[in-house]
């Protein structure tokens, strides 16, 4: 009988098995079409515009500028501070996102609130914050005489205050759901804390791991605003470089060639990162993350929440207060008011309608990332997946090391003629912004996906469900904590997207980051109290968002 039942069930699996494959490229054909028509096309016409001359291609200008000492520098400075950044932020971020995952205390909705605002507050706006923090004649130096003088662990610390919720959230995220029994049962069985923490919950933590770490290292290998400000003439990242050879020194052969660069380096992280987590993924235990969070017991517990809470005041908190008292100055709310007229330059409108701008555009975009993203991570869920599928995994997250310099200026040169003639259209920022959402609805939802034991779905298309049933019935309860995290992880980046969107957002239609940096870019005390004001509320927004996101998510109905 048994045997019987075995060769019944034996077609239906194949079969279940071959809609399966048939259904996940179904699924990756809209992102496929996504990538090619609105990444890959405009980026390839910006280099091929910069390493092109007379039809000919110049591939020796490679060399030519690899050969450069200061193209090296840049290249072993950004690799090198990128590295550091990483290893700072998963050693101050891991007690965070242990804290947030298995304890309970009052406040923690607004906490993680909190800590999410600085991840999408403008690049520009940060870098100058620490400057005034933590530079000559700083907060710090003015009140304890303490001042950094060393200007990388500067920029190491402003990387630390952006890439934090990037680890508590990415990784609290999984740990939260993770059966504590099964540490317990290891303990039971004679193992230490630390053995049953590090054989049981660790393996099981690998995978996010060592996603928070690849958007981190990303992150910090592209960044801008924070080495612009804090690195001065010193220190450059390509970022840096290619912003210079392309609106300074207007070599756009040499920004080709430092994209491409960036463009391989990445490439290669990718590739590696892709294969480690295929060696260490396997199926979890996973359940509700309410009741796995409890009160802080004995002085150990409470001692760890004291120092998150000591971390987050002095490097999330701290850099957040500078901004509201310089955008308050001495003239209390009057850089607010001012933002309600126009002057006649830098705008077309008054600053105040850029906050309108921005929430259209970050909604518009956070629907694209996540249609797009949850299609690719469902694509994506199988880890036996052939080799065109995992390829597909990595280059999802290309557009986060990709220069953004070039993403804008592709856009602007390769969407100007029927039928993709867009450069006139409100839709472009939105296509810009999700480009960059997109990483983070697949880097949230794939772990927690994957986790699912894939016997359930097997068993549901043995017994005739449709593929779209399956992910309705089997994935989607399992998932909807991570998709809500994935959507406010889009709209938080969205809000807060400056590399791209200031090539191609129109003058009447400026976004809060945009504004920002065109009033920091004029001279005056009132249009650097106006930037602030601006900054302000866009992290007031974010907050408030952030903390309507964690109360959805604290609904024991089972909604979320």
């Amino acid at each position: 009988m048994d045997l019987a039942r075995t060769e019944v069930s034996r077609p239906g699996k194949q079969a279940g098995t071959a809609r399966g494959s048939a259904a996940r490229l179904g699924l990756m054909a809209v992102p496929v079409a996504f990538f090619a028509v609105f990444f890959a096309y405009p980026v390839a016409a910006i280099v091929a515009r910069g390493l092109k001359v007379d039809g000919v291609w110049r591939l020796g200008r490679i060399g030519d500028v690899l050969a450069q000492s200061d193209v090296r520098h840049v290249l072993w400075f950004t690799t090198w501070q990128a590295l550091a950044s990483t290893a700072l932020t998963l050693l101050i971020a891991l007690p965070g996102a242990y804290v947030f995952a298995r304890f309970d205390f009052p406040g923690k909705q607004v906490l993680r609130a909190v800590v999410t605002v600085p991840f999408v507050l403008p690049t520009v706006v940060v870098g100058t914050a620490f400057l005034a923090l933590v530079g000559r004649g700083g907060l710090l130096d003015e009140l304890w005489g303490v001042r950094l003088d060393t200007t990388v662990w500067a920029i190491l610390l402003a990387h630390v205050f952006f890439n934090y919720a990037v680890v508590v959230r990415t990784v609290g995220g999984l740990w939260g759901q993770l059966d504590p029994r099964q540490e317990e049962a290891a303990r039971m069985l004679g193992a230490s804390r630390l053995r049953a923490w590090r054989q049981v919950t660790l393996p099981a933590l690998a995978p996010a791991v060592a996603a928070a770490a690849l958007m981190v290292f990303l992150f910090t290998f592209t960044s801008f605003g924070v080495v612009q400000i804090l690195g001065g003439p010193t220190f450059s990242t390509l970022e840096v470089e290619i912003y210079r050879q392309t609106s300074q020194v207007f070599d756009l052969s040499t920004a080709a060639v430092l994209t491409l660069i960036q463009f391989a380096a990445v490439a290669a992280v990718l590739a590696v990162h892709a294969w480690t987590v295929r060696r260490r993924e396997s199926a979890l235990r996973l359940v509700d993350a309410a009741t796995t969070a409890r009160r802080p017991r004995g002085a150990g517990q409470w001692a760890l929440l004291a120092g998150v809470l000591g971390v987050v005041v002095l490097l999330l908190v701290l850099p957040l207060a500078v901004l509201v008292q310089r955008s308050l100055g001495a003239s209390g709310f009057g850089y607010y008011r001012a933002l309600t007229r126009e002057d006649g330059g830098t705008f077309l409108v008054p600053p105040i309608e850029a906050i309108g701008n921005s929430l259209q555009y970050a909604a518009a975009a956070t629907a694209i990332a996540v249609v797009i993203g949850a299609l690719a991570a469902t694509a994506l869920t199988r880890r036996d997946a052939g080799r065109f599928v995992r390829g597909f995994d990595a280059l999802l997250m290309l557009p986060l090391g990709v220069s953004a310099v070039t993403v804008g200026f592709g856009f602007l040169i390769a969407l100007d003629e029927p039928p993709l003639d867009l450069r006139s259209s409100w839709i472009l920022v939105p296509l810009a912004q999700a480009l960059v959402g997109v990483p983070f609805v697949v880097r949230t939802m794939l772990p927690v996906l994957r986790a699912v034991d894939g016997r359930l779905r097997e068993a549901a298309a043995v017994l005739g469900a449709s593929p779209w049933r399956v992910w309705r019935e089997v994935d989607l309860p399992m998932v909807r904590r991570a998709l809500l995290v994935a959507a406010g992880f889009a709209f938080a980046v969205s809000l807060g997207e400056f590399g791209a969107t200031v090539f191609i957002a129109r003058p009447d239609n400026p976004t809060l980051p945009v504004a920002v940096a065109r009033l920091l870019g004029r001279p005056g005390e009132m249009n650097y109290g106006q930037a602030m004001a601006l900054s302000t509320i866009l992290m007031l927004v974010c907050a408030v968002a952030l903390v309507v996101l964690e109360r959805l998510r604290s609904d024991r109905s089972g909604e979320f």
